[in-house]
């Protein structure tokens, strides 16, 4: 009886030992990133930018406009190839005008991406630290839209990530 009690804990025992519990940790990046202060520095630097181009952008809209306005109020007895150039001239500029505007949003979005990437890797590190350090088996990113229902052993890991930036 006691040969057969110990051989069932001995082969239990291993199975014991390998069934861990899952650690599951939730992390807030959107509350992460805006408590961020490189965050706030890149968005600052992001929208002086965008000012300037908005700012062109609107003196090309202007000069169009002085064409337009100029190319409407010749008078119906100009010679045709002079017609023809101000259309021509008109034209061109309004490509010049959509050219600018790609190119602006070319550039706002590979700047954006340049001054992301150290911000998102910082928090990738932040939150693989916190993952190693409190033992969890998976972590996932918490968007309340998304998620359906979460108890525990699940622990939301956002103020242990935003400590191991330092920020509050």
């Amino acid at each position: 009886m006691i040969k057969k009690l110990l051989f069932a804990v001995m082969l239990a025992f291993p199975m014991l030992l390998s069934a861990q519990t899952l650690k599951v940790g939730l992390v807030d990046l959107n509350t992460v990133m805006a408590a961020m202060p490189e965050m706030t520095q890149a968005q600052t630097k992001l929208q002086d930018v965008q000012k300037k181009y908005q700012d062109e952008a609107q003196k090309l809209e202007d000069e169009m406009k002085r064409l337009y306005d100029e190319f409407q109020s010749m008078p119906d007895t100009e010679l045709p190839a002079i017609k023809e150039r101000k259309a021509r001239e008109l034209q061109d500029y309004q490509q010049k005008m959509q050219n600018f505007e790609q190119s602006a949003m070319q550039d706002l979005q590979k700047m954006q991406n340049e001054l992301m990437a150290p911000i998102v890797a910082k928090i990738n590190q932040a939150v693989e630290s916190v993952g190693k350090e409190g033992a969890y088996s998976l972590i996932q990113v918490k968007e309340p839209q998304l998620t359906l229902y979460y108890a525990n052993p699940v622990v939301d890991i956002t103020n242990d990530v935003k400590a191991k930036l330092g920020i509050k």
